[in-house]
This record gives C-alpha cells, sequence and structure tokens, in this order.
C-alpha cells in the first residue's frame, strides 16, 4: 500500500510552501504577536481564502472546491510549517468538519459558502474550564431555541463569526450552532502562553441558537468532529517539527565554536538525529491517519489518536531541541526558536492534551479487544 502523496497533491504543497513563505513570512507572525490589537492577520486570511484553501475539502455544491482531505493534510502540514497568524485549523478542521458531519442541508447551504469565501470564521466550544472535557463536565445549557452557559477556553472564539458549540439538551447532550454577533453573547479575551492565535471565554445568556445533528448525539458528534480535526492538528505540528529540525541543522551549520561547526559534534549530532526520528515516527502515524480520514475507514479513531499523540510528542521535543541547539540565543526574543515553541505548547493542547489521547487509544484499542 502507498501511503504517499500523489503528483498533484505534493504539487498543491510545493505551490503553498510558496505562497506562504511570501505571504507568512516570520515578520508577519511576529506582527500578530507584539499587537495586542490582532488575534490573527486578516491580509492573510484574505489571501488563503482567494487561493481556494478554506473550500478544499467543502463540496463544490456547497461553494467548496471539493477536493477532498488529503489535500487538507498537505496545506495543514505547510500553514504549521510557516507558524500562520490564522483561525484556519478553527474554521476548517473543527467548524466546517461539524457542518458536514452533522448539518442539515439547509444549514450547509446557508454557511459552508460563507466558510469557503473566507466571510464565517467559525471556532468549536467545548471546555467549560480546567481539565479534560466529558460528558458528564458540561454544563451550557440548551432548550431547542437558545443557549446559556460559559465556555472557556475557545480557540478563535474573539474573532469568530459563529460556533458550534456542545451543550445539555434535557438529560443529553447536543451540538448547537450559534451566531456571536448577537446581544445574548459576550466575549473576553484571553492571554495565553501564544498570542498568535486567539482565545476567548464566551458567555451565552438566552443566545438564539439552532441544533445541529439529532438530539441527545452531541457527544458522539463531538468525539467525531475530534478524531478529524486530530489528524489534521497532527500534520500542521509535523510542518513546525520539521520547521524546527531545518532551524537546528542550518544553525549548527554555521554557528562555529573552537573553530569548527557545532554539528560536527556529537551532542549536537545526537540531537538533531533524534529530533528526526521522532518526526519520522509522527509522520507514520499521521499518513496511516490521513489515509484513514479520507477513506472513512472504521480504523480512523485509533488512527486518529495514534497521530495526535506522536505528533504532539515530536512538535514539543524538536521545538525544546530547537532552542537547546541555539543556546543561549535561542531564549531571547530576537531568535524564532520560541515562535515554535509557543506553538507546539498551544497545539498540544486545542483538542485536548496527548495524555488524554493516550488515554482514548487505550480505551479504544481494549474495548476493540473485548468486543
Amino acid at each position: 500500500m502507498n501511503f504517499d502523496f500523489s503528483d498533484d497533491q505534493k504539487a498543491l504543497k510545493d505551490q503553498a510552501r510558496k505562497f506562504l513563505a511570501d505571504k507568512s513570512a516570520i515578520k508577519v507572525v511576529r506582527g500578530v504577536l507584539n499587537d495586542d490589537a490582532k488575534s490573527y492577520d486578516e491580509a492573510l486570511w484574505r489571501g488563503v481564502a482567494e487561493m481556494g484553501w478554506l473550500g478544499v475539502a467543502i463540496p463544490e455544491e456547497h461553494g467548496g472546491l471539493g477536493l477532498g482531505r488529503l489535500e487538507l493534510c498537505v496545506l495543514a502540514e505547510e500553514i504549521g510549517r510557516a507558524v500562520a497568524p490564522i483561525p484556519f485549523s478553527s474554521t476548517v478542521y473543527f467548524f466546517a468538519e461539524a457542518l458536514m458531519l452533522a448539518g442539515s442541508d439547509a444549514q450547509k447551504s446557508s454557511h459552508l459558502s460563507k466558510v469557503a469565501g473566507g466571510e464565517t470564521i467559525g471556532c468549536f466550544a467545548v471546555s467549560e474550564g480546567p481539565g479534560a472535557a466529558s460528558a458528564s463536565s458540561i454544563s451550557a445549557k440548551f432548550d431547542g431555541s437558545t443557549l446559556t452557559g460559559v465556555k472557556i477556553p475557545v480557540t478563535d472564539g474573539d474573532c469568530a463569526t459563529h460556533a458550534v458549540v456542545v451543550a445539555k439538551e434535557g438529560g443529553a447532550i447536543s451540538l448547537v450552532l450559534v451566531d456571536l454577533n448577537q446581544p445574548g453573547v459576550t466575549r473576553t479575551t484571553l492571554k495565553t502562553l501564544d498570542p498568535t492565535r486567539g482565545h476567548a471565554k464566551l458567555e451565552f445568556k438566552g443566545a438564539k441558537a439552532e441544533r445541529l445533528g439529532a438530539a441527545g448525539q452531541g457527544w458522539e458528534l463531538a468525539e467525531a468532529v475530534l478524531d478529524r480535526a486530530a489528524v489534521l492538528i497532527a500534520f500542521e505540528q509535523i510542518g513546525g517539527s520539521q520547521a524546527c529540525l531545518e532551524m537546528a541543522i542550518d544553525y549548527a551549520k554555521n554557528r562555529y565554536a573552537f573553530s569548527r561547526p557545532i554539528g560536527s559534534f556529537q551532542a549536537i549530532k545526537h540531537k538533531l538525529a533524534d529530533m528526526y526520528v521522532g518526526i519520522e515516527v509522527a509522520r507514520s502515524n499521521a499518513y496511516y491517519g490521513a489515509w484513514a480520514l479520507s477513506t472513512e475507514a472504521a480504523e480512523l479513531p485509533f488512527a486518529a489518536a495514534a497521530s495526535r499523540a506522536a505528533a504532539s510528542d515530536a512538535y514539543y521535543f524538536c521545538s525544546k531541541e530547537n532552542i537547546q541547539t541555539h543556546g543561549g540565543m535561542g531564549f531571547t526574543w530576537e531568535v524564532d526558536c520560541h515562535l515554535f515553541f509557543r506553538r507546539a505548547k498551544l497545539l498540544a493542547l486545542q483538542a485536548g492534551s496527548p495524555a488524554v489521547w493516550k488515554e482514548k487509544l487505550v480505551k479504544r484499542l481494549e474495548q476493540r479487544n473485548a468486543a
């Protein structure tokens, strides 16, 4: 079985890398980082929409390109490599996937074309505070037409126009679609380790809302959305990991100590080799996840958990070792290493921590083996 991308997908990857190198250079990332009034780069967001990336996996009848999720994996890797400061993952991996998975024909027609065009920025609100979210921890309430409760933290909740919210309906859990630009919604911007991706506390007080999917199936649908997003985020993490390795190699070749490049010392060689191995382990798991996602295989829950755990570990390790390779300079504001470290820590928590996904993997394997 060939898990590699096709020539057309590789061409898309090259195109994306060139575009992001031009439109999302590090100075763009730093522009968002250093401006408290910005949570994303609007010019880059418009450019991404014009390139059609937001609609890559959205069917043509709903205004998308209808290419597929393998193409989305390719784009995710390049977006991660560029640490792009845009709400791409919240809108595409979570919001659009939830609509395509559970939305009615009317909901899809109303929202997906606006996602593809960049008009709608989406987010996915599950967490209500510290600790891993579960069906029993949800207290936000949906009464069939209005939503009341608090969600914190919500990635890109400060700039999103719409949200898919996990809420309690009666004695069960449902998914709820909410327009965030209405009187019943209050946003509070949160400070995080990585200001290049916005976060917010969302408070709903009788906000108008509509159910997404069947009543009482919200938690199962949320888990399915998280599985899909886990694979796509894993590709972002691999892209960031690869960028860290290349930064470390470049510095090791050009930084001299004792009249020789530091890359010639065994300790540095070992660091770089360990980074490479971690990336390849994560990549193999992510490719498996991409296959399961694109074919809607029954193995997706296992592949998603494995992808998520391996990629999170790889990105954190590579971002940390990149700083170590740069020595004291790696900790300074002027050197770009910290941008990747910040993003590594953020992505590791966006859809649940690595510990949560490792536990999911073990439980899913146990359930399958017991069947």
